[in-house]
C-alpha cells in the first residue's frame, strides 16, 4: 500500500538540491516509511518554489522514496522551470505529471514526453507554451495516450484530430515554426 505524496512544497528552494534537507509538511493521512527510512509513497510534491532546474531529480527521489523507479504523480507547478527536461523521461511509471505555472516556453519540448507511455494527465497551462497556435492539439498529438490536459478531459474530437495530425506531415507545427513564435 502507498500513502500519501512527499510534500516539499512551499519551501523557498530554488534547486532540488535544496531538498535534501528538508522534512516533508505532514498532511491528514501521515507519511509511512519503510526500515531505510524511505517513504512509501509514489508521488510527490515539489510545487510553489522557486526551482529553475531538474538537475538532481534522480537523487532527490532516491532520497525520499522507497521506490524511487515507481513514481506515477510529480508535481512541479509554480516553480521557476524555463524548459521540459530529458530527465522527465527517465520516469517510466509516471502518470501524472503538473508543469502549470513555470516559465516553459518551447512547445516542442513536449515531444520528448513521448517516450512516457504511462503519462495520461499533464499540466502545462500559465507557461509561455500556452500562447502558441494549436498548443493543445499540438500537445495531445506529441502525447496521443492523454486523458486530460490542463484539468480537463482530453475529447475523442481532439484525439481524432491529432491521429489526422500526426498522419499528415505538412499539418504539424515544426519545431523551427514553434520556436520562431
Amino acid at each position: 500500500m502507498y500513502g500519501p505524496p512527499v510534500d516539499l512544497s512551499f519551501n523557498n528552494m530554488r534547486c532540488l538540491a535544496g531538498a535534501l534537507s528538508q522534512v516533508p509538511r505532514s498532511g491528514l493521512r501521515p507519511l509511512s516509511m519503510n526500515a531505510d527510512n524511505k517513504y512509501l509513497s509514489r508521488s510527490l510534491r515539489l510545487c510553489n518554489n522557486k526551482i529553475t532546474s531538474v538537475e538532481g531529480l534522480q537523487l532527490t527521489l532516491s532520497h525520499f522514496l522507497a521506490q524511487p523507479s515507481k513514481l506515477g504523480w510529480l508535481d512541479l507547478s509554480f516553480n521557476k522551470l524555463t524548459c521540459i527536461d530529458r530527465v522527465l523521461c527517465e520516469l517510466r511509471e509516471l502518470r501524472v505529471l503538473y508543469l502549470h505555472g513555470n516559465r516553459i516556453w518551447n512547445l516542442s519540448g513536449v515531444d520528448k514526453l513521448v517516450e512516457l507511455q504511462h503519462l495520461h494527465t499533464i499540466t502545462l497551462h500559465g507557461n509561455a507554451i500556452e500562447n502558441y497556435k494549436g498548443y493543445r492539439r499540438h500537445v495531445i498529438s506529441a502525447l496521443p495516450q492523454l486523458k486530460r490536459m490542463d484539468f480537463s478531459a482530453v475529447t475523442r474530437q481532439e484525439r481524432v484530430m491529432a491521429n489526422v495530425r500526426r498522419r499528415c506531415t505538412g499539418c504539424s507545427i515544426n519545431t523551427k515554426e514553434a520556436e520562431d513564435h
